[in-house]
């Protein structure tokens, strides 16, 4: 599922080249391993296939992936075709035949801020400080305006 998204990430994360970018955080609410390959993403419901998980992308049982959303396809990693408006947007998640999955309604995001399920995998989602790659139960509060 879609657990964690930001969308002004300007101090609060760096992906493997430095680079404070937009992010996709997914939970593997299950007890096994689960083949991601060819799974999609997208930020526009008129491209149903925007971006594709490469072949071998694997997430661990209860654990955490992190999906770059910075239009940087030539970096190392897992870096989608497209970036996370601030002002708000939706993601959904499909498996790799185009059934959705998973999707979330963004709000507007200041920098630095994240949007996060309350549990990991499940419940309401908060705007919140970041928890990127850790349990989200760590979240006490939301941020307020």
């Amino acid at each position: 599922v879609i657990n964690e998204v930001m969308s002004a990430n300007t101090q609060a994360v760096a992906d493997q080249d430095g680079e404070f970018d937009d992010w996709i955080e997914l939970y593997n609410n299950s007890n096994k391993t689960i083949d991601l390959s060819k799974w999609i993403l997208t930020d526009n419901p008129s491209i149903p296939d925007k971006y594709r998980l490469p072949s071998g992308t694997k997430i661990a049982p209860k654990g955490f992936l992190i999906v770059w959303a910075d239009e940087d396809g030539k970096q190392a990693g897992l870096h989608a075709n497209f970036k996370i408006s601030a002002s708000g947007e939706s993601i959904s998640l499909k498996d790799d035949n185009g059934n959705l999955v998973d999707h979330v309604e963004i709000p507007a995001l200041r920098d630095n801020q994240s949007y996060a399920r309350e549990v990991n995998g499940k419940g309401r989602f908060v705007i919140t400080n970041p928890t990127v790659n850790k349990n989200n139960v760590q979240v006490e509060k939301s941020v307020k305006d």
